[in-house]
C-alpha cells in the first residue's frame, strides 16, 4: 500500500463519519429524502477505496477507484442540491469542499495508475 492509498482511505473514512453525523442532524430536521441519498453515496466512496486497496490487479484497482470517483461526484450533487434547497438550515459548504478534495485525489490516483501501465 503506498502513501496515497493511506491518505485517501483515511480521508474517505473520516468523510463518511462526518456524513453519518450530518445524516443524524438532517433526520432531526425531518429531512429524509436527500439525506438518505447523501448517506448512501458518501459512505460508498470509502468502501470502494477499501476494495481498491485490496484489488487483485491494476485493472481491478482502477475500476474500484473509478466507482469511488462516481460515488464522490454523486455525493457532491446531493450536497449541492441540499445546499440550494430550503429543506434545511444546516451549512454544507465544508462537506462540499471536502468531497471536492476527495474527487481531486481519486482522479489523480486513477490517472497515475492508468499512466503506469
Amino acid at each position: 500500500m503506498n502513501m496515497k492509498e493511506n491518505i485517501i482511505a483515511t480521508k474517505t473514512f473520516d468523510f463518511a463519519l462526518s456524513i453519518v453525523n450530518l445524516y443524524v442532524q438532517l433526520k432531526k430536521e425531518n429531512e429524509f429524502i436527500i439525506s438518505k441519498q447523501i448517506l448512501r453515496s458518501a459512505t460508498s466512496i470509502g468502501a470502494n477505496v477499501e476494495e481498491a486497496i485490496a484489488a487483485q490487479s491494476r485493472k481491478d484497482f482502477i475500476h474500484k477507484m473509478s466507482i469511488a470517483s462516481k460515488e464522490a461526484r454523486e455525493t457532491k450533487y446531493w450536497l449541492r442540491l441540499l445546499d440550494k434547497s430550503d429543506l434545511t438550515s444546516i451549512e454544507v459548504n465544508n462537506y462540499l469542499i471536502e468531497v471536492e478534495h476527495i474527487i481531486n485525489i481519486i482522479t489523480k490516483i486513477i490517472k497515475t495508475s492508468q499512466e503506469s501501465k
